[in-house]
């Protein structure tokens, strides 16, 4: 299940850290990120274990990347006052989920995710024959169940990934949240509840169970969000109770589609270091514009006097993205008709991008001055997670009849 409404919801992603960003990672994830951090409770991780993946051989890099990654953050907006910014393998709890999830997660699971063969095609000269790599997806899910997240943002090829996620929260839910009294202490947690919303609750869960009404689920869990006379333990059992499996240890999340990127690279092609066709956030601003005025055109230009066709030029989708219809229109006339020139048309977009980075690299200039903030930062996010993570293993240990940890 997707959704596309975030307001006062738990937020997990994660970005591995590979390099440097450029503004496709701007336009595709930060600005979704800065804009969800405002009304909603954000946890936003380093994801570094995930990058051993398919860079196990050389971990030296990823450890180096990780400082520069955040300072992008930074810059680009996300605040540490607004949301919980960490490197994942500071918390270790999240490796201590997978493990268990590993225990009872059928290997077939794994093996279909769409993404786990395209990825070995598209990384042949890499040996990933590995279980870390057949696996990442499963820590993916450990990742966003160790904090009971409600949403994580993602674009349409990564929603396999959060069915995967919920099919792993079932299952455990299934096999482990069957405690001894559980209707018991269902029937006695809804009388908490005011007559008018016990009432409610009751009649929803028989439509859900008997009828099979999915809006009734819905419309349940919102009811139970909104009570404030019951613990999070009775809260969680209701969940269950609604769904008639049992306890609700590990709450499945949703799949919050986000915008595909609009952003183009400098040929035309989807922005990708890969490609060589980027514009890094911390780039000279010298070196954008050059960039940008030696970028291609419409091929059929080849003088000035040459009449062109925006629809083939690169440079059109950049306006897309930076200038207003006033400039479009003054784009298009001019460019058919050659009123103007190739780099007048690109000028526009110069001042646009160099404007924006501008903004983006006086808030990096702060940090990489001050490393040692950075460190902080990402030291007391840390702390502030494992907190919320102990909680969720403390509530797995406790379901699976471990001891607790001293």
């Amino acid at each position: 299940m997707a959704t596309n409404l975030l307001s006062n919801q738990r937020i997990v992603s994660g970005m591995r850290p590979t390099g440097r960003l450029h503004l496709g990672h701007y336009h595709g994830v930060l600005k979704n990120w800065v804009e969800m951090q405002t009304d909603n409770e954000c946890f936003f991780f380093v994801a570094d274990w995930h990058a051993l993946t398919t860079h196990y051989e050389h971990p030296q890099e990823i450890s180096t990347h990780v400082e520069d990654l955040v300072i992008d953050w930074l810059a680009a907006g996300i605040s540490p006052k607004d949301a919980t910014i960490f490197a994942q393998s500071h918390v270790p709890e999240h490796a201590e989920l997978h493990l268990l999830l590993s225990m009872v997660t059928p290997l077939g699971w794994l093996e279909r995710v769409p993404t786990y063969k395209d990825q070995q095609e598209k990384l042949k000269e890499r040996d990933l024959s590995t279980y870390g790599f057949l696996g990442y997806p499963l820590l993916q899910s450990a990742d966003i169940l160790i904090y009971k997240a409600d949403c994580v943002p993602v674009g349409e090829d990564q929603v396999a990934h959060i069915e995967l996620t919920r099919e792993v929260a079932r299952r455990f839910n299934h096999l482990y949240g069957r405690e001894v009294g559980f209707e018991e202490k269902a029937e006695a947690a809804i009388n908490k509840m005011s007559k008018k919303d016990a009432k409610l609750y009751r009649e929803l869960r028989k439509s859900y169970q008997e009828q099979g009404d999915t809006e009734a689920i819905s419309i349940g869990r919102a009811l139970l969000e909104e009570q404030h006379n019951i613990s999070l333990g009775d809260r969680e059992r209701l969940l269950g109770y609604l769904d008639g499996v049992g306890k609700t240890i590990l709450p499945e999340p949703q799949a919050a589609l986000t915008k595909a990127s609009k952003m183009p690279g400098l040929d035309g092609q989807k922005m990708s270091k890969s490609y060589g066709n980027t514009i890094m956030l911390r780039e000279p601003l010298e070196q954008v514009e050059k960039k940008i005025r030696t970028m291609p055109t419409d091929p059929a230009r080849v003088r000035r006097t040459d009449a062109g066709d925006p629809d083939k030029c690169p440079v059109w989708e950049l306006h897309q993205v930076y200038t207003d219809a006033a400039t479009h229109e003054w784009v298009q006339q001019g460019c058919r008709s050659a009123g103007i020139g190739c780099l007048e048309c690109k000028g526009p977009v110069i001042e646009a991008i160099k404007a924006e980075l501008s903004v983006i690299q006086n808030r990096a200039a702060e940090y990489e001055g001050n490393r040692s903030l950075v460190q902080n930062i990402l030291h007391e996010g840390a702390e502030s997670a494992r907190r919320v993570a102990r909680q969720t293993m403390d509530e797995v240990l406790d379901a699976i009849g471990f001891t607790h940890r001293a």
